[in-house]
């Protein structure tokens, strides 16, 4: 039962108390939860292989909630591209996109790398109050780095 990633999952479960980070909090007692009740072996293939994909659409349906409550409509689309921060904005939330894309390449092929995309982002939100956005996007910048590091080397 006390095998070492149950208790490297207690251990982010206490570094993310302190840091008061409650999506890893959860996180982290889903998957507890499902090692302890024995669900583990099939469960953590499917989520692993699923999750990203579920999480990107949860978010997608977050970024539309305003559409869909009327907040934001047409006259707010037109108008925002009379603004010069706007299209600094589209063009920011297209290069997100993109780093988000390579993110999801990196951690297909490389499922180890969110150990570190995951302390980071809790040492960021701890240390420097950052705000975790997950490791999608580091794992994008990450991705990014890496090609330009092996362009270069």
């Amino acid at each position: 039962m006390l095998n070492e990633s149950f208790l490297f999952l207690l251990l982010l479960l206490v570094i993310g108390f302190i840091a008061k980070n409650s999506s890893l909090l959860v996180a982290i007692a889903v998957l507890i939860t499902l090692k302890v009740v024995g669900l583990d072996t099939k469960a953590f293939s499917f989520i692993q292989s699923k999750g990203i994909n579920w999480g990107v659409t949860i978010i997608t349906i977050a970024v539309l909630v305003p559409i869909a409550s009327g907040e934001i409509g047409f006259k707010d689309l037109t108008g925002a591209f009379k603004s010069s921060y706007a299209w600094i904005a589209l063009i920011s939330g297209m290069i997100v996109a993109m780093l988000a894309k390579g993110g999801v390449k990196l951690l297909a092929d490389d499922p180890q790398i969110t150990t570190a995309l995951v302390l980071g982002t809790i040492l960021s939100v701890s240390i420097f109050k950052g705000v975790a956005v997950g490791p999608l996007i580091g794992a994008g910048i990450a991705y990014t780095a890496m090609k330009l590091f092996s362009f270069f080397t």
